[in-house]
């Protein structure tokens, strides 16, 4: 396949373009480099700077280059910041997702994969957390990301559109060339390695959830596992893939989740970074945050059944330790 990756330049982007690249497909890397590093764009990748919501230019890429598929890394994705300026993810998120789903399918590209989140399911009444759970996010960032999801239900039917959407909480841990460097970084296992590498303080917000230890739980999954799920589905969007459309029927929109099976708490996180690095991590106990469940942790059912997709470095270990060896190796970051 010849695909397009947008945000490719970012965590999770850069790692999926990397193992596409391994498996022998061709990519091409769209990003602004807003939030993304020039420096993460695999070898092997092409690069093209700018936008997917910048009409004019996509069109143009489109003209210029042709492609089977699309998986699309890019958006915004700060929760706090999506409630501070709400204009700017309905904008990027959902104008800009609409702008690069009208482009490709101007240029007859008609599969799509969606790196979705968990948060669209908002608090869930249960756990795990299964697809057809009430989707009630608590946010712009994730009512944004249902939007477009369900932007793309509809043009599966209308236009014939074979898409996966994949959503998750938390992805960790690196590959041995590609890391996690945001700024600012909002993810508790990066936090905390930074924290452990600078001597400085992690808080842990609340210790009095009903939980077995009192902090929150929450679902991690490997970024090279994540990577492979994208992988994966775009496969699923082949054209004469069941999974995505059957004869004489409209074409689908799946969904699955993605996760390690299990959730860790802010503690057990803590102590596996401990283990890790092999000292204690200064830390305070700090007061709640407001919207925090107590525990989310999502089904990966569905995806072992309709992708093949399991968890290969499903443990909380292996996420840390990959994590605390890029990390080692980058000090700064991404110096560019």
């Amino acid at each position: 396949m010849r695909v397009l990756v947008t945000g490719g330049a970012g965590y999770i982007g850069s790692v999926s373009a990397e193992v596409l690249l391994r498996e022998g497909h061709d990519v091409v890397v769209l990003d602004d480099l807003s939030t993304g590093h020039r420096a993460a764009v695999p070898e092997g990748a092409s690069l093209e700077v700018g936008s997917y919501g910048e009409t004019t230019a996509v069109d143009d890429l489109f003209a210029r280059q042709a492609f089977d598929a699309i998986l699309h890394c890019a958006a915004r994705s700060l929760v706090g910041e999506s409630v501070r300026d709400p204009a700017r993810y309905y904008r990027d998120n959902v104008a800009g997702g609409i702008a690069l789903l009208e482009a490709a399918r101007g240029h007859g590209v008609k599969r799509f994969v969606f790196s979705s989140t968990a948060s669209v399911y908002g608090t869930p009444r249960e756990t795990p957390i299964r697809e057809d759970a009430d989707l009630r996010p608590i946010n712009p960032y994730g009512e944004t990301k249902r939007t477009f999801e369900g932007a793309l239900a509809w043009y599966a039917e209308a236009y014939g559109f074979r898409s996966v959407s994949l959503r998750y909480f938390n992805a960790a841990g690196a590959s041995e060339a590609l890391g996690e460097d945001h700024r600012p970084e909002t993810h508790l296992i990066p936090i905390v390695l930074r924290a452990a590498m600078a001597g400085d303080e992690v808080t842990v917000f609340g210790d009095d959830y009903r939980t077995p230890d009192g902090t929150c739980i929450r679902d991690y999954i490997h970024v090279l596992d994540l990577a492979r799920a994208h992988l994966l589905a775009l496969e699923a969007t082949a054209p004469d893939d069941p999974r995505t459309g059957k004869p004489a029927e409209p074409a689908a929109a799946l969904v699955c989740n993605l996760g390690s099976g299990r959730g860790y708490s802010v503690r057990e996180v803590l102590t596996a970074a401990e283990r890790t690095i092999g000292r204690l991590i200064a830390q305070r106990v700090g007061p709640r945050r407001a919207g925090d469940p107590p525990v989310l942790v999502a089904s990966s059912d569905r995806a072992r059944e309709v992708l093949g997709w399991t968890a290969r470095q499903d443990s909380l270990e292996a996420m840390i330790d990959s994590a605390w060896a890029w990390q080692r190796r980058h000090p700064e970051g991404y110096a560019e």
